[in-house]
């Protein structure tokens, strides 16, 4: 076979001198390589056929060649006993290749077959080195976090000693373009639900998105897009799990719009032909748009799609992927808004809608005081008992008929009327469950900004318990406890006793035995004496004996050293740590049971009357929608390590 494939080389690359049958050459050649790195052609036959094209380096002898030495040539390399050689062929190479004036083509043939079998020496790629707790953080965070892990990355997270590793934290929780598109709702997920026990952080994580999102469109830099994308995202979620407030969204969409615009620095801040911040509009409203339906929340968002229209059309003719995306974004949250295709139809409507406006706030006064009085009366009326006798842990009055929400489905099917059930469930996706978005009103008849001075109620439905399952229930329950009660007695009888005591009419001695304890086996009990007159320590044990039908003790000395004293006190001390142990668990369990029930009466309270808001402290970056401007919201009982927590969602 060698001497077929040697002799068809010699035919065609040596005797015909000419560009014939090019791909049976190189076909010919490569196998020749092939057999060479299986060491089934020796490599002085590679050699031959390369030192023959090097001889006549031209034409068809450059593509074999090059051929062979991406075939073959990286291992004659590499191997110790042709080493040397294969650097010699390589000089030759790069030294004809220099000398003769190659076509672009061969050049570029020649530099990757030569750079192919001796690349290029470079320094080693240097690896950041971190230190365990932040290799463990990426790894809870980048690696770990899925809809299945969310709730133990949320434990292990809590237990992270926070006044080392707050910062790095909130570094990680930035780099959501780091991690998987998918998965950027679960790290709003997990800030929402670390903000009851962590609130700074909380905070500082809205206030860095925020920041992030007006550097991106400062610098408006090509390679920050795929990161700006997902801030948007992340921002969005942040208001699908009830972290900020509506106004932060769309103090944020009015930013975009027009943030560099009238300046000097226009053309480079937005230019005409850039439509990346059509996308980043698009991603925050298909996040978090489709919560903007009802009340105050659906004017908003009206007004704002006509803003965002005079801005497409400043634009001009857009990208086909541009345009079907915004087609998308109008089917899916107004599929009954119209389009307008000019400036002035557009200016018409914005002066339409702001005469609308400036026209509301007479009759927002009336409403007002009519709401107000509305309030005072249901409040008067919900001074009632609550449906835990009093203890208003989840904010659920029994009352809870006079009180309307709009596709309000109560919170039975998530939360425990007397705080005893232990639903182990967090919030995987938004939840579908619970209230309407903030700032909704009860019907769109209410003016313009009365959401400010809402008042909200929730209303539980009480489960009625089928008497049938209550008694089934009941017969199983006594079953199981006559069941167990049995099982102790027959291990009661069986068991021999471990520590019995001696029986008072028998025992023998002075009171100066007062400290006798109970030996390992039942049978003695042991009193240390101090010393002896051999002045070995030695210890009185006394020996209950039974003579005929009566019991009687019996003194004897055992020294001090002996196994059964040993193994005397060490049951002795194991039992005081069990003491101690139980006694410290025990009052672990009643401080955590104590901050469960003033947390869940804090909670109540905002269930209860809830016209104080509550605001995100973020530095000016907007506030918190509370009580008095949201909807009912949903809540989800969080088995933690420290008691129950809430994470709250959304619903459309």
């Amino acid at each position: 076979m060698f001497s077929i494939y040697w002799t068809n080389f010699s035919l065609c690359c040596v005797t015909f001198q000419d560009q014939i049958n090019i791909e049976t050459k190189i076909k010919n050649i490569r196998f020749i390589g092939e057999l060479c790195k299986f060491k089934m052609a020796p490599p002085a036959l590679v050699f031959s056929c390369l030192k023959s094209c090097l001889d006549d380096f031209s034409h068809h002898n450059i593509d074999v060649a090059c051929n062979l030495l991406e075939t073959c040539g990286r291992f004659l390399y590499r191997s110790p006993e042709t080493t040397i050689r294969m650097a010699n062929m390589l000089e030759i190479l790069m030294r004809l290749k220099n000398v003769k004036n190659l076509d672009p083509r061969h050049s570029t043939l020649v530099e990757n077959a030569y750079y192919l079998c001796k690349p290029p020496e470079r320094s080693a790629r240097i690896s950041k080195v971190r230190p365990p707790l932040h290799q463990y953080i990426r790894k809870l965070l980048f690696s770990d976090l899925d809809k299945s892990s969310v709730e133990h990355v949320l434990r292990q997270l809590r237990k992270l000693p926070w006044a080392e590793c707050q910062q790095y934290l909130l570094k990680c929780f930035l780099k959501v373009h780091k991690g998987k598109y998918s998965q950027v709702h679960l790290i709003a997920l997990l800030t929402a639900s670390l903000s009851r026990y962590h609130d700074d952080f909380a905070v500082a994580v809205v206030d860095e998105v925020l920041e992030e999102i007006r550097v991106g469109l400062e610098l408006n830099d090509y390679g920050m897009q795929q990161r700006r994308l997902a801030h948007m995202r992340f921002l969005g979620e942040l208001y699908s799990y009830k972290h900020i407030d509506s106004s932060v969204v769309f103090d944020t969409l009015y930013l975009i719009i027009v943030f560099g615009h009238g300046t000097p620095e226009q053309d480079v801040l937005d230019p005409p032909e850039d439509c990346f911040r059509i996308r980043l509009i698009i991603t925050l409203l298909q996040t978090c748009g489709h919560y903007f339906s009802k009340g105050s929340s659906k004017r908003k968002l009206d007004k704002f799609l006509l803003h965002f229209q005079r801005y497409i059309i400043s634009k001009g003719p857009l990208p086909l992927d541009i345009e079907f995306d915004i087609q998308d974004l109008f089917g899916e949250l107004r599929p009954n808004m119209s389009r307008y295709l000019s400036i002035e139809e557009l200016v018409a409507a914005l002066v339409e809608l702001e005469e609308n406006e400036r026209s509301a706030p007479v009759e927002k006064v009336e409403n007002e005081r009519h709401s107000d009085n509305e309030s005072h009366k249901r409040q008067a009326r919900d001074a009632g008992p609550s449906v835990n006798g009093g203890s208003a842990a989840n904010g659920i009055e029994e009352n809870g008929k006079d009180h309307e929400i709009a596709d309000s489905e109560s919170y039975s099917d998530s939360g425990s009327i007397d705080g005893r059930e232990d639903e182990d469930i967090l919030s995987e996706d938004k939840s579908n469950d619970g209230s309407d978005n903030e700032g909704d009103d009860e019907d769109d008849g209410i003016p313009v900004g009365s959401d400010e001075d809402e008042n909200v109620e929730v209303r539980q439905k009480v489960m009625k318990v089928d008497p049938k399952e209550q008694e089934d229930f009941d017969r199983e329950l006594k079953a199981l406890l006559q069941e167990s009660l049995e099982s102790r007695k027959s291990e009661a009888r069986s068991r021999l006793p471990l520590n019995m005591m001696v029986p008072m009419n028998v025992l023998e001695g002075s009171s100066k035995d007062s400290r006798a304890t109970e030996s390992e086996s039942g049978e003695e009990t042991v009193d240390e004496e101090g010393g002896n007159a051999g002045g070995s320590s030695k210890v009185r044990v006394k020996v209950l004996m039974k003579k005929g039908h009566k019991q009687q003790t019996r003194q004897m000395l055992i020294p001090a050293d002996s196994s059964i004293v040993r193994s005397t006190k060490q049951q002795e001390a194991a039992e005081l740590e069990e003491k101690q142990s139980i006694k410290r668990r025990i009052l672990e369990y009643n401080e955590r049971e104590e901050e469960e029930l003033n947390g869940a009466s804090q909670m109540g309270n905002w269930g209860q009357g809830a016209t104080n808001t509550s605001s995100i402290r973020s530095g000016g970056r907007g506030s918190w929608d509370g009580s008095a401007r949201g909807g009912g919201r949903q809540r989800h009982h969080i088995a933690g390590s420290g008691g129950f927590y809430h994470s709250y969602g959304r619903r459309r």
